[in-house]
């Protein structure tokens, strides 16, 4: 590993060193960005691409109050992480009063998320990009929507990474009140309105700060390639119409990317702490069976190492995830899977926790239904039991419980769209192909179908369900993980350069 100076420089620029799986919040978060898997993303990159050689430089808030909070173990750990592998010199905090008495990487008030960002982006811009002075700079989410504007003026390669879809709008005369210098580069900046000319905008024409970070970046990726066409057909309502058509700009300019995230790696079932019976996959389908009796026992549920388990994870939210249609079937799939002593257990938070806990209470379910709260330590425990995992999303921008769950041996059923589309095939018996079950048809019927498939796959002879669990396991191991998430980008990284990253 050789950090030469021969070797570009990388400024990666986030705003966020925390992490808190997007599977704990309620759309409302996924909407507002709040501190999200955009950290553990960026601190497996930085990482990554230290450890290979890479001339990586990264930039993000001093949040002192959070670096420094013992009860905030969740909203250290990439910061750790981060300054474990990385010289001082090569570590750069924005520092400014704004950041260092906060508790949480978002406020609860949009106008203080503005001023926020104002001031991160204002330390980059005047102080860390003259510092460092980059080959190419790496920008994250609208808190650095501006900076690729400001890279354009400068003459330097910008990669603009759009993990949740969401903006902010502030006018000229507000950026530059907070020190940013706009008028330097506010031609190359997207705005609410047609804009000709500087004087006359300066008051009135609020910027669009991750239209701004589109419009003004060399290249643009999102977290699947799948969800990034679905935007470009115009397939999800929720993307406003400019910031779709800056997208399909880019995507005719052939400037435009999907690369996934992957999990956090503590998702390993070999390793796994919190499971009472680790195992890997030669080993999975003993240990499997002792791990699902020890949560059955857990959560009062029939007890039967036989019983097909089917796990939901995430959170439970009718306007992405798709917990009606398993709301409106539930009855109808426990009845006919009745002898067979089908289960699901829910460890998911939501407003949809109350419908599926008046199902369980009307139809006397409770030996083969559990409902409960979101804790990490359930999450682990219920892919280390489960065989199947629940993920009927209407839209997924990338999701992680379907990469999680081949990892473990629990075969994710699943509605095709997005990062599901990019990481789950069907499962085909004739060819020995395939790690999951897709239906296309976003209703209750599909949901049904693809829950059908799954056990015509748990009534496969044990022998040929347990080689079959050994590939997908082995085959997700190798594909979802931060190595390979890591490559994508140094790819992408020497296409924008025309150079080679490391030497």
């Amino acid at each position: 590993m050789t950090h030469s100076s021969n070797n570009p420089s990388i400024l990666i620029v986030t705003p966020e060193v925390t992490y808190l799986p997007d599977r704990m919040g309620s759309l409302s978060n996924y909407l507002t960005a709040k501190a999200g898997g955009l950290a553990d993303v960026s601190a497996a990159l930085i990482s990554a691409l230290f450890h290979q050689g890479a001339d990586v430089h990264v930039a993000l808030p001093d949040y002192r109050s959070i670096f420094r909070d013992r009860l905030a173990p969740f909203l250290r750990k990439e910061q750790r992480m981060i300054r474990s592998v990385m010289p001082d010199d090569r570590l750069h905090l924005a520092e400014d009063r704004a950041f260092f008495y906060l508790n949480r990487v978002y406020s609860n008030y949009g106008g203080e998320n503005t001023k926020l960002a104002l001031v991160f982006q204002r330390e980059v811009i005047n102080n860390i990009i003259p510092r460092v002075q980059p080959d190419l700079i790496h920008c994250n989410d609208w808190m650095t929507g501006l900076i690729p504007a400001a890279s354009r003026e400068l003459g330097i390669p910008c990669l603009f990474t759009i993990h949740n879809i969401h903006t902010v709008k502030s006018t000229l005369s507000v950026i530059e009140d907070r020190g940013i210098d706009a008028a330097a580069f506010w031609q190359y900046l997207y705005y609410e309105n047609m804009a000709n000319d500087y004087i006359q905008i300066r008051e009135t024409n609020p910027v669009d700060f991750l239209a701004s970070g589109i419009f003004a970046a060399h290249f643009v990726n999102t977290v699947s390639r799948r969800f990034l066409e679905e935007i470009v057909e115009g397939r999800h309502d929720f993307i406003s119409m400019h910031m779709r058509q800056e997208l399909i700009n880019k995507w005719n300019a052939e400037c435009a990317v999907g690369i996934l995230n992957a999990p956090d790696p503590t998702f390993n079932p070999a390793t796994d702490e919190v499971l009472p019976f680790p195992y890997g996959p030669a080993d999975h389908f003993a240990a499997k069976k002792k791990n699902k009796l020890a949560f059955q026992e857990m959560l009062g549920l029939i007890k039967d190492e036989k019983a097909p388990l089917f796990f939901w994870p995430h959170r439970l939210d009718p306007t992405q995830k798709g917990c009606q249609l398993l709301a409106d079937i539930l009855y109808n799939i426990i009845s006919k899977y009745w002898e067979q002593n089908l289960e699901i257990v829910f460890v998911a938070n939501g407003d949809y926790q109350r419908v599926f806990r008046d199902i369980v209470n009307h139809h006397q379910f409770h030996g083969r239904v559990a409902v409960c709260d979101f804790n990490n330590r359930l999450e682990h425990l219920g892919y280390g039991a489960s065989d199947f995992m629940l993920m009927p999303s209407l839209f997924e921008p990338c999701g992680l419980p379907q990469m999680i769950a081949p990892i473990y041996g629990s075969l994710p059923v699943a509605h095709d769209t997005g990062g599901i589309h990019d990481t789950i095939t069907h499962f085909d018996k004739e060819a020995g192909t395939g790690n999951g079950f897709l239906f296309e048809t976003y209703d209750a019927t599909g949901l049904f179908w693809a829950i059908d498939e799954a056990m015509a796959f748990y009534r496969l002879h044990w022998k040929v369900k347990q080689k079959q669990v050994q590939r997908i396991m082995r085959q997700g191991i190798e594909t979802f993980n931060h190595s390979v998430n890591a490559r994508q980008y140094i790819d992408l990284y020497e296409k924008m350069l025309q150079r080679p990253l490391i030497q």
